[in-house]
């Protein structure tokens, strides 16, 4: 492995420790999630509704965060293995599921400032409404804590990207 790859090895390996360090936090804040929403459920406490967005967010917080987490090691080892043996192919494949990845952050991202905006818009005009002010709360707690972590997840992506680059061949 000539130093090049070895830069790209660490690169990879900082990428997908990266990943997997994320998605301990989405586990985690998918259980406070569903731990605060039987909570306020339970105790009929006045934002109880609060409790479907935050419970619906953390469902899908906690397939993706299980999922990256259970694949991560696997998925480095195959990489590392591939770009010892095949560094173009590497490349290649590497970069396109990348580019990838990162249009799918535009598309998420997305979804989480509709989400955020809806949870404001909710709060605003319609905070005399329990339901309505518990929902919007819930969908500004869970889309802004997904947004800030897909941020992070996609400023790592560029990084990673930018690594892959500098490959030669």
């Amino acid at each position: 492995m000539n130093s090049g790859e070895m830069h790209m090895m660490k690169d990879m390996t900082d990428y997908f420790v990266g990943e997997k360090q994320e998605s301990v936090l989405f586990i985690l804040a998918a259980l406070i999630a569903i731990g605060l929403a039987v909570w306020l459920w339970s105790n009929g406490h006045r934002l109880r509704f609060m409790a479907l967005p935050l419970v619906v967010v953390a469902l899908m917080q906690l397939v993706v965060g299980v999922t990256i987490f259970a694949r991560t090691d696997a998925q480095l080892t195959q990489l590392s293995t591939q770009l010892a043996s095949a560094p173009a192919q590497f490349k290649q494949a590497e970069t396109e599921r990348m580019n990838t990845v990162m249009a799918n952050f535009k598309m998420y991202k997305t979804v989480e400032l509709v989400l955020l905006l809806v949870g404001v818009c909710l709060i605003v005009f319609l905070s005399k409404l329990d339901v309505a002010t518990g929902i919007g709360i819930g969908l500004v707690v869970q889309a802004g804590f997904t947004l800030a972590l897909d941020l992070f997840a996609e400023a790592r992506g560029e990084a990673y990207l930018r690594a892959l680059a500098g490959i030669a061949g």
